[in-house]
């Protein structure tokens, strides 16, 4: 036993002093090389002696750069969001982050971190490497920070030589697929608007800010079989990928809103990016010059988005001042070719070649004056579904009371609902009179007045229309008997 404790001590002895000679060494090495090789070599040095290693490793590493070029790697942006969920216990350091407004606290690695993640019964290793570089020229496009534009970033992933096919052909895939939904699910929704000093810039012409518009389907004061229909458009709408693919064609949808003003045509273009969890673009094409400006401009928006055009009516009316305006701009010696957005660059806009540049997108138009526009803008592939946003119903009324008064049923509502048909008036307007009063019985009371006063100006003008008509009439026929007497008497 003695002996059996003595040949252990000796084996202990030995290899504590083999890792010290092998320590010792390492450190007269790391202080030759720092010493006495200049520092350019030093990357060169630690390279090959990692190549040396790597030849007798059964492991393989892949290198994720953040960019492709000038383009955004997809891979990169795809695993910077998955491994945020990713923490084993090994992780010491995390970087987190919540910009005002958002819901939820943004997760990521931290420099030189790893994490371990188990797929299929497969490890995979991950590191996130970011080097300092001091080449003048190079700067970072996403980031104009002055300390961060000369960083270039990358992961690197390591596994079994064996797990190739895997991580190629199914694990990569796995983790776009995934970082997709968690980007989705966890986004907060922006509005984004034309940044026309950056017009020409494709990653800054539009500019983002948070929706913070509270309008759900359950609030907006719509019939409950048009809203239905919207409804049910709008989940067949997203769930048809393949289909749109299979048919050959864009994976668009248009939609028309067209109405009175104040009959919630906003509000529904709100409630319809908060179900889909959707952007919104909003479009003023009276502000663009030309039609490349509007490819640009679609090119540039993301996928699963809204692009809104308000008010089309009125942007093909003011085509004519956009070329006035290009003429006076030349006038005052600014040398600028007339152009103007026209009705073949929109209609190309929405269903030509370019409309094709992105997946998941609804265009939607809106209108207050639907007989004002061109039939070409109609037809289905344009325009897909025409809602006409009608005044305020019963039903809509019905809505609005339990949304601002908190009541689905009161003694008033019979009154009310007998004139709000006649009265024709928005749902707006309802809100309005709804919102004057903390009272229930008051607020009630002066919507009927208001109602009442509405109906009154609406016989009014009824029957001053009617008279009027009268009166053309009677001139009419004077004016007939006045110029037949005169034929006469000429003949006679």
């Amino acid at each position: 036993m003695s002996s059996s404790a003595e040949s252990k001590i000796a084996l202990a002895k030995t290899v504590l002093s083999t890792v010290g000679s092998v320590a010792a060494t390492a450190m007269l090495v790391r202080t030759i090389v720092h010493d006495y090789i200049p520092p350019e070599f030093h990357e060169y040095i630690f390279f090959g002696l990692k190549n040396i290693f790597t030849k007798f490793s059964n492991e393989l590493t892949m290198v994720i750069d953040e960019f492709d070029g000038l383009v955004n790697n997809e891979i990169y942006e795809a695993a910077e969001i998955y491994l945020g969920n990713k923490l084993s216990p090994n992780t010491h350091r995390l970087k987190i982050s919540k910009p005002e407004k958002e819901k939820n606290f943004n997760i990521a690695m931290e420099r030189n971190e790893e994490v371990t993640d188990i797929y299929n019964g497969q490890k995979f290793k991950w590191i996130w490497l970011c080097i300092q570089t001091e080449a003048k020229h190079f700067y970072n496009p996403r980031d104009m920070n002055s300390t961060l534009k000369s960083e270039v970033r990358s992961f690197e992933l390591t596994f079994h030589n064996k797990n190739k096919d895997l991580a190629l052909n199914s694990y990569l895939p796995y983790i776009i697929k995934e970082a997709k939904l968690q980007k989705h699910e966890n986004k907060t929704i922006k509005i984004h608007t034309v940044d026309y000093e950056n017009i020409y810039n494709l990653h800054n012409m539009w500019k983002p800010v948070n929706l913070d518009h509270p309008a759900i389907f359950e609030t907006i004061a719509m019939e409950l079989d048009q809203k239905d229909m919207i409804l049910k458009d709008l989940e067949r709408f997203v769930k048809r990928k393949e289909y749109y693919r299979k048919v050959g064609k864009a994976w668009k949808r248009g939609y028309l809103l067209f109405g009175p003003p104040g009959t919630g045509k906003s509000s529904l273009i709100a409630a319809m990016a908060n179900y889909l969890n959707f952007d919104i673009y909003d479009l003023e094409l009276t502000e663009l010059r030309r039609n490349s400006d509007l490819r640009k401009l679609l090119v540039a928006t993301a996928n699963k988005s809204i692009l809104v055009v308000e008010d089309i009516d009125c942007t093909i009316d003011l085509q004519d001042n956009l070329a006035n305006r290009a003429v006076a701009a030349t006038s005052h010696g600014f040398h600028q070719q007339e152009s103007k957005v026209t009705l073949s660059g929109l209609l190309n806009f929405i269903d030509g070649l370019w409309s094709s540049c992105g997946d998941e997108r609804i265009i939607i138009f809106t209108t207050n004056h639907i007989e004002k526009l061109d039939p070409a803008l109609l037809r289905p592939g344009r325009m897909d579904v025409h809602i006409h946003m009608a005044y305020c119903t019963p039903c809509g009324f019905k809505l609005l009371a339990s949304n601002y008064l908190g009541i689905k049923e009161h003694k008033l509502f019979k009154e009310i609902e007998e004139i709000i048909d006649i009265a024709m008036v928005t749902p707006a307007e309802v809100a309005e009179q709804l919102l004057k009063e903390d009272e229930i019985e008051h607020s009630l009371k002066g919507l009927i007045n208001f109602l009442n006063a509405k109906r009154k100006e609406k016989e009014e003008a009824k029957a001053k229309k009617v008279e009027i008509t009268q009166v053309e009439s009677v001139n009419e026929k004077k004016e007939s008997v006045e110029n037949g007497i005169k034929e006469r008497e000429e003949e006679n």
